[in-house]
Parts: structure tokens; C-alpha cells; sequence
């Protein structure tokens, strides 16, 4: 039997694909209102795919819980954020998961940590807490690091299709999770050590990472000069070894935005490069409000409240907010001590910010001036609307004329 720890954007999808192919599952989560939920039978996001998977993995007879469970093998999907001043990661939530399956796992059961952490977490953090209950790694309990590689807005997809990595101090073991994975991944799993696992994954999302600032920073050199980055992108990426990506209004979600930071953190020294991509990413929305108001002031315009930021969450076609660029311009506003911007966002329903709008039509009908962050497929189907409207287009997804870019 199988116990998910964490059931958020991660491990719910993961304890619902192993529960549809069979695997015995139980997912827990201290989050009481969020377990009442999948109880009820409802998912806790909108996910492409992942309605039709709940109601597999329920009819196979998964259950949920807030209390951990006896089980063999236990997976560990829980948050692991950075701290803001020494960019190191933090495993509070991992060492709780542990300390909490200690106290009811079997001896010899696997504990299989997904989190995304950096390298040496487990030796560092994980090892001494398991160590210090008396336990004997390998005896007691085994480890293992199989960090998650998939995307909001095609997860399901993800986890069937992608490459695994299985860390695992012991070959038997590893291979043992990885025949799990296997009941549903149709992918390839590769099986090494943990340390490498840890920063195989962190490595990932630092490369797209370093990519997107190398664009961004584009941006902002193309800004200064007046010149069209999107037609310079456009020409460079003919050459077939080049491959620019396209700027955008920053950077969110819980891996680029975070992931390549857990480096800074533990070589300061070294990640040089990693650190300025990170500074130049973090930046953007600040650049954004910048523009904003360099256009109000082109435009003549000085009303702030006429001015609509379309797109709430980080990515398109998702309903998935953490580190989203608008949220941190919106900060950013705050403390120039400005407010009065409008907000829309097709994927978000509840009141998460002020002066926030649940139409489309009734939001434009309240602004005069649109700036694009997020490029869901409503707003590219509604281009028309826009014609009367100032637009800054954080995308080049607008093909108006006299539309303003970043």
C-alpha cells in the first residue's frame, strides 16, 4: 500500500495515476478542508484530464485522510520553499512529513521524497532526523529522492509520457520504485544516486530559467534602443543552432521561479550566472509597471483605475497562482504606494486581489488601456474587444496595430 503525503498540485496527480493503474493508495493531508473536498468527490484545481482521472483512481478505491497511514511505501509531495534572504531551501515541510511517517511506518518501509530540493537536502536534513529517532537507514527505513517533472495545464499527459530519475542509495530499492513509477510512467526511469537526483532536477529548471532571463534581458536592451526584440528573435533563431526563447512579464509557478535560487543559496560564490538570471527574472514586473506608466504618460492618461491587467495566474490556461508575475507587480504597485489597477482573470473566481473582475466584457467595458500578462486562449480569441483599448502586450500575441510590447 501506498501513502501520498501531500495532496496539492504534485501529489494529488501522482496518488490518482497510481490508484488508476492498480496500486493500492491512500493520500493524506493536514489540510482539512481540502481532504472534505476530494471526499466529496470534487477535485481541488482545474486540470486538463485530471476530473476523469479522479474518478478512476475513486472507482479503484483510493481514499483520502488527514492522518498517515501504515503503508510499505510512502511518497512525499510537500511544498519546499526558499528563504527569501539566504536563497537556501527550506525542508521544514519534508522533515515534518518524515517525523510524522516515522511514527507510524512498518520496519523496512521506503519513504520516496518528490519535493524538489537541493543537493545534499537529504543527507543534510533528512538523514540526521531519521538517524536521531534511532533508526537505521537501509535496516529500518530506506530512502529515496524521485523528483516530480511535469507542467500545470498538461499534467496528466506529463505523467504518463515523461522521463523519471530514481535516487536511491541502495540498486534493489531503486529499482523497486522504479517498477512502481512503472505501473503507469511509459517513460524512461533511470535509477542513480540521491545526490544526483537532487540536482538533476534543480539543473532542469535552472537551464530554462537562465534561458528566459537571457530573453528578458533582450527585452530590456531592445527597450533602451528602440528596437523590435520580437523581429530580432525572430531572424537570430534562424540560425539552426540558435534557439532564443520569448520574453515575458516575469517569471511563477513553484520551479523557475524557485528551484534555481536553492543553488544561489549553497554556492554563492559560484552561481554567478544562475544569481543575475534570477535577479533579471524577478525583475520584470517591476519593468512591466514601468512601462505602464510610460505609456500613461504617452498617452496623456492619468487615471490609474482605467488600467486593466489581464491574467491573474502564472501561466496560461491554468488556475495556478503561486509566484504569479501579476501578483508580484501588484505588490511591487503597493509599495510605490500606488493602487487602483483592475484585474481579470477567466481561471480565478474568488476575490484573491482588489479590484478584481469575474467578466471579461465587464472588465473591459471599466478600462481604457489593457496590459496582457498572461496569454490565456480567451483573450487571444477576443483580440477584436481590444480594438478601442490601449494594449500593452507582455506576449506579442496581440497583432492590432499600435499595440505596445515590453
Amino acid at each position: 500500500m501506498i501513502n501520498v503525503i501531500g495532496l496539492g498540485y504534485i501529489g494529488l496527480p501522482t496518488a490518482l495515476m497510481l490508484a488508476s493503474h492498480g496500486v493500492k493508495v491512500i493520500g493524506t493531508d493536514y489540510n482539512n478542508e481540502l481532504v472534505a473536498t476530494l471526499n466529496t468527490g470534487k477535485t481541488t484545481f482545474k486540470e486538463e484530464g485530471l476530473d476523469e482521472l479522479f474518478q478512476k483512481a475513486v472507482n479503484t478505491g483510493i481514499k483520502f485522510t488527514t492522518e498517515y497511514q501504515v503503508a510499505d511505501t510512502y511518497i512525499v509531495s510537500v511544498p519546499t520553499p526558499y528563504d527569501k534572504f539566504s536563497k537556501k531551501v527550506d525542508p521544514c515541510y519534508v522533515i515534518a512529513a518524515v517525523k510524522d511517517i516515522m511514527k507510524v511506518c512498518p520496519k523496512g518501509a521506503t519513504v520516496v521524497i518528490e519535493s524538489t530540493v537541493s543537493p545534499g537536502t537529504i543527507e543534510k536534513y533528512v538523514r540526521p532526523e531519521i538517524e536521531a529517532a534511532g533508526l537505521v537507514i537501509g535496516v529500518d527505513l530506506n530512502l529515496v529522492h524521485a523528483p516530480e517533472r511535469i507542467i500545470p495545464g498538461n499534467m496528466v499527459f506529463e505523467l504518463l509520457h515523461n522521463n523519471r530519475t530514481i535516487g536511491a542509495d541502495n540498486k534493489i530499492i531503486g529499482e523497486k520504485i522504479r517498477e512502481l513509477y512503472s505501473s503507469f510512467c511509459q517513460g524512461e526511469i533511470i535509477v542513480t544516486d540521491i545526490k544526483t537526483a537532487e540536482m538533476t532536477k534543480v539543473v532542469e529548471n535552472t537551464f530554462r530559467a537562465v534561458n528566459i532571463a537571457f530573453a528578458n534581458e533582450l527585452a530590456k536592451i531592445c527597450r533602451h534602443d528602440n528596437m523590435d526584440v520580437y523581429e530580432i528573435i525572430k531572424i537570430c533563431n534562424m540560425h539552426p543552432r540558435v534557439n532564443i526563447l520569448q520574453p515575458g512579464p516575469g517569471v511563477g509557478g513553484h520551479c523557475i521561479s524557485v528551484d534555481p535560487w536553492f543553488l544561489v543559496g549553497d554556492y554563492p560564490s559560484i552561481a554567478k550566472v544562475i544569481d543575475e538570471s534570477m535577479k533579471t527574472n524577478d525583475g520584470m514586473p517591476d519593468f512591466v509597471l514601468n512601462r505602464i506608466y510610460e505609456i500613461m504618460k504617452e498617452k496623456d492618461m492619468i487615471d490609474v483605475t482605467r488600467v486593466g491587467l489581464y491574467g491573474l495566474t502564472y501561466k496560461e490556461n491554468v488556475d495556478d497562482m503561486r509566484e504569479s508575475p501579476t501578483l508580484q507587480l501588484l505588490e511591487s504597485q503597493e509599495r510605490h504606494l500606488a493602487t487602483g489597477l483592475k484585474v481579470y482573470d477567466p481561471f480565478i473566481k474568488d476575490d484573491v486581489v482588489n479590484n478584481q473582475y469575474h467578466d471579461l466584457n465587464t472588465f473591459l467595458e471599466a478600462v481604457d488601456f489593457v496590459v496582457i500578462m498572461v496569454k490565456h486562449d480567451e483573450i487571444k480569441e477576443n483580440m477584436d474587444k481590444l480594438k478601442a483599448k490601449i494594449v500593452l502586450d507582455c506576449h506579442n500575441i496581440c497583432k492590432l496595430p499600435d499595440v505596445y510590447h515590453i
